[in-house]
């Protein structure tokens, strides 16, 4: 046990480390230059010169490859060049959108999704299923974004029930996650398609395995043993699926941030690429890294706690 979540743990690191390579690099070599972007095209050498030694853009490459990743290990993710705050602190104000949207998210994606999922599989090849199978393939092809605007349009324009972006912050939590709802809704809506799709197929799976039909000889109903045998043993291709959606709300949220106006890690990606604030983007690009390998992680070591099999991989 111990010497399987060993071997995760460094290649989780590892991962990290390529990751955060990959990541320098190519944003290395992006066209233009801060320091010219800040000043403009008149600006003088010597005043480009004595901005790039205060921003710490002097050294090669490597030495500050070396000391960008040292204070993230650190704690210190360097200072905003457009902001001239620490980006630490930046990531600390946006992060409380960002993660409880993503909470809120995958909480309405299980609330939507188990429930479907239970209904298509106990009711194979009868209009419920069919009805759940078209909802979810409708689901997965709308795109979020279109489903938020849409939602807007609806709820803040007609309705009025809620404004139509911006975030009043966690000082009065029902009126935050009021602001948090619409975007939450247009996250989850194709993540709840895709798990109750999955959700389904792996209960029919399951249904048709021979202690399933014991259970049922013994007089077990077919909802109680979806429910009971079904579901439990659905759990591990859940878990992949949650896993890697959970991911995608933390990080992949940048659409939806930008047309409800969220000051989340996704506004703040989008405005240090507009303002080439480089060391914004590869401080809060990694720090999103870091969170899909360690959710990732989490969910394998959850593997090998539930599947003994695994502990000899």
């Amino acid at each position: 046990m111990t010497r399987a979540i060993l071997k995760r743990l460094i290649s989780m690191l590892l991962s990290l480390l390529a990751a955060s390579l990959a990541i320098f690099v190519m944003l290395q070599a992006v066209p233009g230059h801060p320091a010219d972007f800040m000043l403009g095209l008149n600006a003088q050498p010597d005043t480009i010169a004595a901005l790039n030694a205060e921003l710490g853009l002097e050294g090669t490459l490597r030495e500050r490859y070396l000391d960008w990743v040292g204070g993230m290990l650190r704690g210190d993710f360097g200072t905003s060049y457009t902001y001239r705050v620490p980006v630490a602190g930046l990531i600390a104000d946006r992060i409380w959108v960002s993660a409880p949207l993503a909470v809120y998210a995958l909480v309405l994606t299980l609330l939507v999704a188990i429930p479907a999922g239970l209904l298509a599989a106990s009711r194979r090849g009868r209009a419920s299923d069919w009805g759940v199978m078209g909802v979810t393939q409708l689901g997965i092809a709308v795109p979020n974004f279109w489903f938020a605007m849409l939602l807007v349009l609806l709820f803040a324009v007609k309705l009025r029930w809620v404004s139509a972006g911006g975030f009043p912050g966690w000082s009065d939590p029902a009126q935050a996650i009021k602001a948090l709802t619409l975007p939450a809704i247009a996250l989850a809506l194709p993540q709840a398609s895709i798990l109750a799709r999955v959700l389904r197929g792996a209960l029919i799976d399951t249904l048709e395995q021979d202690y399933i039909r014991t259970a049922r000889a013994k007089g077990l109903s077919r909802r109680a043993t979806v429910v009971r045998h079904g579901l439990r043993n659905a759990a591990i291709p859940m878990l992949t699926i949650l896993g890697l959606q959970f991911s995608f709300l933390l990080a992949g949220a940048i659409i939806i941030e930008k047309v409800f106006f969220l000051p989340g890690l996704g506004q703040l990606i989008f405005q240090g690429i507009t303002q080439r604030d480089l060391i914004v983007v590869q401080s809060v690009t990694m720090l999103l890294v870091f969170a899909v390998i360690a959710v990732t992680f989490a969910v394998e070591l959850a593997y090998t706690l539930a599947d003994p099999r695994l502990r000899r991989a």
